[in-house]
């Protein structure tokens, strides 16, 4: 039998590392593609070498994650104190490295240089989840390797945020990478300055609508692609998002990653239920309901909801009652796709007038909070025997109540008090931190409904709010 041979992967190791020869950088199809707003944040946390820790870079597949790691490297070529010799870049993923231990490319990058004594060198290993035992690997280079800044990334969550957890012991920090948020698809098609301005505000900084028609055209097509950095840019995917984002991520993670990790027998059946809840994203299930539905025994049903979170597909939300306070038992609760593109890609787009332009909607001004780790588990919806609130969110320390937002799709709610009977009792009942808001199709304005004070904004502008807050913070 024919092993590969050493030279093989040398030569494949500087094709994969251009900026080893003089003057070369990342490739510029790369390079030239716009920076996503974690770059920043990112590239710290890489260079921080106080702590000896790796930085493991999660998130879905196609969120850009490889594109981050390749952005962080030219900003690590932009630094004169960092040349290219002292970068490696791997991608497990790649047939030529099958077999080959971790430790074994650190050593042949090692050699192939030999950089003087002290100097830090930055190894990335992209898609770290196709080597076995990877976490155990990685934390004997962090422990033996202490001039070396080990970076690694990986879509399959499931298995790489509970082995991080379990086998890192300390040696691992954790770098989450959701889809776009609506501001950073507006920015990436350029058009931000042009549907959005800033204006003056008591609390700070507030945003606009320049044209609120337009800007809901956009937010549209949000819905439908714009989670994804490649479909934003590419027509062949925007026509055909089913054939690119189902096959190309739904189907690996469900055919492919999750049954490998956890060993599961039918797949079908995992599929059946992901069709089901994508369905239903943005509505309230019950585990006997939804057990009936998927034809998912009820056991086998929780341990499917768990895969599919930790792989960063869904999010499960709890409920709350009229007083806040948590149920025990956990038999009903919200599930929201991690990206709306996915109900699209399965069940078609929308556009504006669709019946499920509401449940993406909600799904979207969901997902935004994806950014904001610490406000997002805080996210419940409430619902008691008279009423319900979208979203709610207690402050961690004291479990009170700190804003509500009821999210509508048409503009309604703003001349009907009816619609916001909910939430009109449930801040009557709270001492909430800020007005409550009610999202709209296009109205903007302040209104009292039965003695409570109620911000109403268009949808679309409170998902490029939020998103553009959140972002603004990691900064």
């Amino acid at each position: 039998m024919i092993q590969v041979t050493d030279r093989e992967i040398e030569s494949r190791l500087r094709l994969d590392n251009p900026w080893w020869q003089a003057g070369a950088g990342v490739d510029a199809e790369f390079r030239d593609l716009p920076r996503r707003a974690y770059l920043a944040a990112f590239d710290r946390l890489v260079r921080d070498a106080e702590v000896r820790r790796s930085v493991v870079l999660l998130g879905p597949r196609r969120v850009g994650k490889t594109i981050l790691v390749y952005h962080t490297i030219q900003s690590l070529l932009d630094d004169a104190r960092v040349i290219g010799r002292d970068i490696l870049y791997v991608s497990l993923e790649t047939p030529i490295y099958t077999g080959l231990s971790l430790e074994s490319l650190v050593q042949r990058f090692q050699k192939l240089f030999d950089r003087p004594a002290g100097t830090t060198l930055y190894v990335f290993f992209d898609e770290i989840q196709y080597l076995r035992e990877w976490e155990a690997h990685l934390k004997s280079l962090v422990d033996t390797y202490r001039h070396i800044r080990f970076i690694a990334t990986g879509s399959a969550a499931a298995a790489l945020r509970a082995k991080s957890v379990e086998s890192g012991a300390g040696r691992f920090t954790e770098f989450r990478l959701p889809p776009l948020t609506f501001a950073e698809y507006l920015r990436f098609i350029s058009r931000e300055d042009e549907l959005i301005r800033e204006i003056d505000d008591p609390a700070g900084v507030a945003f606009a609508a320049r044209d609120v028609h337009a800007l809901n055209a956009e937010f549209v097509n949000y819905l439908n692609f714009g989670g994804f950095p490649e479909a934003v840019f590419s027509e062949r995917v925007q026509a055909n998002p089913r054939r690119y984002i189902k096959s190309d991520i739904i189907d690996k993670v469900l055919l492919r990653d999750l049954p490998s990790l956890y060993g599961i027998s039918d797949i079908q059946e995992l599929n059946s239920l992901f069709n089901t809840l994508a369905y239903n994203t943005g509505r309230e299930l019950g585990l006997e309901d939804l057990s009936r539905t998927s034809h998912v025994a009820k056991n086998t049903l929780i341990r499917y909801l768990e895969y599919l979170e930790a792989a960063f597909l869904i999010r499960r939300v709890r409920r709350v009652d009229a007083d806040a306070k948590r149920f025990q038992r956990m038999t009903t609760f919200k599930v929201y796709l991690t990206n709306p593109a996915m109900r699209a890609a399965l069940f078609g787009p929308v556009d504006e007038s669709h019946e499920a332009t509401g449940q993406l909607a909600e799904t979207a001004v969901f997902s935004q909070w994806m950014h904001n780790t610490s406000y997002l588990d805080s996210l419940h919806y409430a619902r008691w025997k008279k009423g319900e609130v979208d979203l709610v969110s207690l402050d961690p320390a004291r479990q009170k109540p700190r804003f509500a937002v009821e999210v509508k799709w048409s503009d309604r709610a703003a001349d009907d008090p009816r619609e916001v009977k909910g939430l009109v009792e449930f801040a009557k009942a709270h001492k909430l931190a800020r007005r409550p808001l009610v999202t709209t199709l296009t109205r903007s304005e302040t209104k009292t409904v039965d003695g409570v004070e109620i911000d109403f904004t268009p949808c679309s502008l409170h998902c490029y709010t939020v998103g553009k807050n959140t972002l603004e913070r990691r900064r």
